[in-house]
């Protein structure tokens, strides 16, 4: 049975029993910081509880604040429809810790583990096939980076000569750049285009 977010909140403190952190409700969620080490019982936990019952894994995903020293979060995003309740797991980490996987757990769990590993670089101990999934063979670095570059580091391109798929540097040859004047990210300083006889005196 259902019952208000607030009753949620104080439940989770409870069955968690210090393993987690429950936040102060926002947005009308119930969201909990959990130590690193202790991800994988705190899963099990808020899976098995009878007065949790999150069964349901919706997804894992990761966000970036390059200023931490644990500059990653992995956020895991839990439902228990017996309940009709959602709730938000937190674990910080860096570039070189890994995180427990939770596919023992949540067998979902592994594809969304290699999309975090494979654009953020996050490493997960445990998981049974921890490589790329959505970027092409030989990526380099992670494209969910907040420094790594807009435009990437290599263009991919057909080369009728060679007949194969070639990889190269990016090359923003300034001469030959086509300016989209209707893009709010291109600027020039000429009229956009309708607007020729702005201005002209009749």
């Amino acid at each position: 049975m259902q019952g208000t977010i607030e009753e949620l909140s104080a439940k989770v403190a409870s069955v968690l029993n210090g393993k987690g952190t429950v936040s102060p409700i926002r947005f009308g969620e119930v969201s909990v910081a959990a130590p690193r080490e202790q991800i994988v019982p705190v899963l099990t936990r808020l899976r098995d509880d009878p007065a949790m019952l999150f069964e349901v894994l919706i997804d894992i995903c990761a966000v970036d604040y390059p200023s931490r020293a644990n500059r990653f979060d992995v956020v895991y995003h839990l439902l228990s429809p017996r309940l009709n309740q959602r709730i938000r797991v937190k674990v910080e980490t860096d570039e070189q810790t890994p995180v427990a996987s939770a596919v023992d757990v949540y067998p979902a769990a592994n594809w969304f583990e290699r999309e975090a590993f494979d654009l953020c670089g996050i490493l997960f101990t445990g998981h049974p096939d921890l490589r790329r999934i959505l970027t092409d063979y030989g990526f380099k670095g992670y494209p969910l980076r907040k420094d790594f570059p807009m435009s990437g580091y290599v263009e991919v391109r057909y080369d009728d000569e060679q007949k194969k798929v070639v990889y190269e540097p990016i090359k923003l040859t300034q001469e030959f750049r086509r300016f989209d004047f209707e893009s709010p990210w291109e600027g020039a300083n000429m009229p956009p285009p309708g607007d020729e006889k702005a201005g002209v005196k009749q």
